[in-house]
């Protein structure tokens, strides 16, 4: 039985096989806004606010990725869904495979997207080489790097409205909860458990993501027991900014296709 706290904040739309969608770093359930429009016409979706994002409560204590599995199965024993799809986001890519892997009776799939395992030792020095600037320096200080990682130069010409409410958003995050789920995605290594999820799982990621590229996203489909890659060509890190139509369908064709 978890603990009673308060339950994170969440939306629920559409009908059919339920899905929750899990949002990475400094984001919130609006993250999902361009895939939504499709997802609910096939499946009953549920979107929420990591704790500390968005309008959840902040934490009150430093979290941790068990902490991050607890508020995700909290909101499912509220919503009362026996069984659901799981499809993550960076961070949130991290989130739904520890939850399988917590809970497997739970998931009827897993999309993990524009996540992270496998890293070397020179991956894990240049993440937390970023996290480092943004303690000394501040986390506005550090968006610039940010920006060049998570869109593309043509979507940064092209959009620079969108470019700009994601930085601000970054901004409004409390600075203490983005440096801690910071450090949690920076700490985070699968590796050693991902071979132990046994249901089907995509694993979608840009082809010029610089943290979360094909190279580690080919050793994640190659641990998990039942697995498919997608790498879809010329994006970088936020593919559901610059491409959610896309992933909405990639995500949809999978899931349909899953027994």
């Amino acid at each position: 039985m978890l603990p009673k706290v308060e339950t994170c904040p969440y939306t629920i739309e559409g009908t059919g096989p339920a899905m929750f969608l899990i949002h990475g770093i400094g984001a919130s359930r609006t993250a999902w806004n361009n895939l939504v429009p499709t997802l609910r016409n096939h499946f009953t979706v549920i979107t929420y606010d990591l704790r500390g994002h968005g309008s959840a409560s902040l934490p009150g204590k430093e979290l941790g990725l068990d902490d991050l599995v607890d508020d995700l199965e909290q909101i499912r024993c509220e919503v009362n869904i026996d069984r659901a799809h799981f499809v993550g986001h960076s961070l949130g890519g991290m989130i739904g495979p520890a939850y399988a892997r917590k809970y497997p009776e739970r998931v009827i799939s897993l999309g993990l997207l524009s996540t992270a395992a496998f890293r070397t030792s020179e991956d894990s020095s240049k993440v937390w080489k970023v996290v480092r600037a943004m303690e000394s320096k501040g986390i506005p200080q550090i968006l610039e790097t940010l920006t060049d990682r998570w869109f593309t130069d043509e979507f940064i010409q092209s959009h620079p409205e969108v470019v700009e409410n994601r930085l601000n958003q970054v901004i409004a995050t409390n600075p203490d909860v983005f440096l801690n789920v910071f450090r949690i995605y920076a700490g985070t290594e699968m590796k050693p458990w991902l071979h132990e999820i046994k249901c089907p799982c995509l694993v979608l990621t840009g082809e010029n993501d610089g943290g979360c590229n094909p190279r580690l996203n080919r050793q994640i489909a190659s641990a998990l027991a039942n697995s498919e890659l997608v790498i879809l060509p010329d994006l970088k890190h936020s593919i559901l900014l610059e491409a959610g139509e896309k992933v909405a369908q990639e995500i949809v064709r999978f899931c349909n296709g899953v027994s």
